[in-house]
């Protein structure tokens, strides 16, 4: 190591910026003393200066690299958390039927117009009671899709996607979009096969969906505790619970607009 007069310093030339000032180097310069190429680093004393060989410069310099390097990791921002799969719908408070993997498969099924809207939970027999003309009251000033769902005394899932909200009414209504499932336990899909046009019809004493030659998809009592399925033209359907006959342990109608 050398110590110079900046009067001895011959073919000085600035290499780098200067480190902030509680550094003890204040620029690292290449300079030529006695036919010797050294690295010139000026110290803080004004006109002083100290020479260092290679070696030795790079030392010092990897020591502060580093350092700033390791600051910089600590200061990265966390990768930013995966964003949610659009399809996947939210719900405005948990479902006591479905779980999240049912729910996802069954938003893969819904029409366009559905994806990416928020379920809202119209009616379910915990809350309201075992009514269907209380379904039809909850039901009143809706018009978006709905879907049904309920759970039987076999534990068994199923239920019915209707392209619109579920009302009385006289004769059959819906659209093509309406259809029939089950989760047997892997989820099945029963839609229209353009048979006839027997959506949804519902009155005081039942509610049904899906028909042909006196026989139902789905249907269900006035009082929401006995139900049927049988297979029908309408969708092409199996019996969605593990018999035709059943009782009803919980059922939601699900708002998806």
């Amino acid at each position: 190591m050398l110590h110079a007069n900046c009067n001895e310093v011959l073919n000085a030339e600035l290499l780098t910026d200067s480190p902030s000032s509680s550094s003890a180097w204040s620029d690292r310069l290449l300079g030529s003393v006695d036919g010797r190429s050294w690295d010139l680093l000026s110290l803080d004393t004004p006109g002083h200066f100290v020479f260092l060989q290679p070696s030795q410069v790079e030392d010092t310099l990897s020591g502060e690299e580093g350092n700033e390097e390791e600051e910089e990791e600590e200061a990265a921002p966390d990768p930013a958390a995966a964003p949610e799969d659009p399809t996947v719908p939210q719900l405005t408070e948990a479902s006591q039927v479905l779980s999240a993997s049912e729910i996802r498969q069954l938003s893969f099924h819904f029409p366009p117009r559905v994806t990416g809207h928020p379920w809202s939970l119209v009616f379910c027999t915990s809350r309201d009671g075992f009514s269907l003309q209380s379904l039809y009251r909850r039901m009143e000033g809706c018009s978006g899709p709905v879907l049904l769902v309920l759970r039987d005394q076999d534990g068994q899932i199923f239920g019915a996607f209707s392209s619109s909200a579920i009302r009385l009414s006289k004769g059959f209504y819906g659209t093509g979009e309406t259809f029939l499932f089950s989760f047997s336990p892997q989820l099945k899909v029963f839609k229209w096969t353009g048979s006839n046009s027997f959506f949804v019809k519902g009155d005081l004493d039942s509610l049904m969906m899906g028909s042909g030659s006196g026989r139902f998809g789905l249907w269900l009592d006035g009082d929401l505790f006995r139900g049927g399925s049988s297979p029908c033209p309408t969708f092409n359907n199996e019996v969605l619970a593990r018999q035709e006959q059943f009782c009803i342990q919980e059922l939601e109608a699900w708002l998806l607009s």
